[in-house]
């Protein structure tokens, strides 16, 4: 039977699973019961499982049990060898955000201030269903398979971790390949699987500036150091310098999402805050943003006689596609769900993405999947981090046999080249 046919067996398992993630959303590097349920989605089957130390990871290593490619041709080589057998890996990232629920679903969130508003849960789901799917199977895989169940992608870089505690050599040798998958709640028609070679996503990082002056009042401004003009002229300045200093071919995004100061009309505060996100598409715009934005800043400060501290913080670097690795997912999207099912983007996302620690370790790909409701308008719809996003069910299936797929049909190829 085809994997999609096995997959819509499983459709209705992983709907509850999803359900159940999604009413209760948990944030961060530590996500127990998330954690409890993967372990009880994959009780049962014949996968070696290594919890996190640092955080509440899983990872299962699935042995295949199928004979070395080349065999039935008569080069005598069985499942048993003491040869290395390539390993492939699929990553799931687990964690919600901060964020307040407002899409009126019957499985809406019941954790005060914290949503499924990227995914995550879609994520975690057709991981597990994908996780069943490779198990009954094992005798037609051609090497090991691991999962990588990882909490902590919404800003607090869970894949270092998992990276650090060996997740990339929890089948012996080093993966040799790996495949993650995101869901959108808008951008594509529903059901749409979405691939780029190369940039697929851009580097994120982060910028928090202090503007110290000195406070006074409101009546008498030049008996103090106003850190509100200043700090508003740096806003404007940020975003004059992106225009004027960086190709526009070779964009650069800087949004400020928090400016901060004072506390009452009539009086000059002390201090103002700024923070802001910088996405870049290039490591060279990288660069050269942590050097001008500091240099900027403090040129203003300095022509308004004020203090500024400021914190550059990287985060995500870049996500690069294998361009190997992204035909083989493009030809095994095609052959599951035909060639109208795949949109290959021209130009990469402003989104970031923790995948990107394995992808610059292994080659490997990402897959995008729209999620849009049936008929629904992608370019209407809230984009993920929205508290109205919504994410349909009906791509569960689809998503896992994509999952399952990949290993098999990359462990082929592998085992065949050895």
């Amino acid at each position: 039977m085809p994997m999609t046919e096995d997959a819509k067996e499983l459709q209705d398992d992983l709907v509850r699973l999803r359900h159940d993630l999604h009413r209760q959303p948990e944030i961060g590097l530590h996500l127990p019961r998330t954690q409890e349920r993967v372990l009880q989605a994959l009780d049962g089957l014949p996968y070696e499982i290594t919890l996190g130390k640092d955080t509440t990871s899983v990872t299962a290593v699935l042995r295949g049990t199928g004979s070395r490619a080349g065999a039935e041709a008569g080069k005598g080589e069985r499942a048993n060898t003491t040869e290395p057998r390539p390993a492939v890996l699929l990553r799931a990232d687990m964690d919600g955000l901060p964020v307040q629920e407002k899409t009126g679903v019957d499985y809406t969130s019941r954790t005060d201030g914290a949503m499924h508003a990227c995914g995550h849960d879609l994520h975690t789901s057709m991981l597990t269903g994908a996780a069943t799917l490779l198990a009954e199977k094992q005798h037609q895989l051609h090497g090991d398979v691991v999962l990588m169940f990882q909490p902590g992608e919404e800003g607090c870089d869970g894949a270092s971790y998992m990276i650090k505690e060996g997740v990339l050599d929890a089948a012996g040798p080093r993966v040799q390949a790996a495949y993650g998958m995101h869901v959108f709640s808008s951008l594509e028609p529903h059901g749409t699987f979405c691939t780029k070679s190369g940039v697929m996503l851009s580097a994120s990082d982060g910028l928090e500036v202090t503007v110290l002056g000195a406070g006074g009042h409101g009546s008498a401004p030049h008996a103090a150091k106003d850190p509100v003009t200043v700090a508003a002229e740096m806003v404007t300045a940020l975003q004059v310098m992106v225009t004027r200093q960086f190709n526009m071919f070779d964009p650069v995004v800087l949004s400020v999402g928090v400016l901060h100061a004072g506390t009452k009309r009539n009086i000059i505060p002390e201090s103002a805050r700024i923070e802001a996100t910088i996405r870049t598409f290039s490591e060279e715009s990288r660069l050269r943003m942590m050097e001008a934005v500091p240099r900027m800043l403090k040129g203003i400060a300095a022509g308004h006689g004020v203090e500024v501290h400021v914190d550059y913080q990287q985060e995500y670097p870049l996500t690069i596609t294998n361009e190997d690795e992204t035909t083989t997912a493009e030809q095994v999207i095609s052959g599951l769900f035909g060639e109208r099912r795949l949109s290959r983007w021209a130009t990469p996302l402003s989104g970031s993405e923790d995948f990107s620690r394995v992808l610059a370790e292994v080659p490997g790909t990402f897959v995008g999947l729209s999620a849009v409701a049936p008929g629904g308008d992608p370019a209407q719809s809230p984009f993920n981090h929205s508290p109205y996003a919504t994410f349909d069910d009906g791509v569960l299936a689809d998503g896992a046999a994509l999952y399952a797929e990949l290993a098999i049909s990359r462990l082929a190829a592998l085992s065949a080249a050895s």
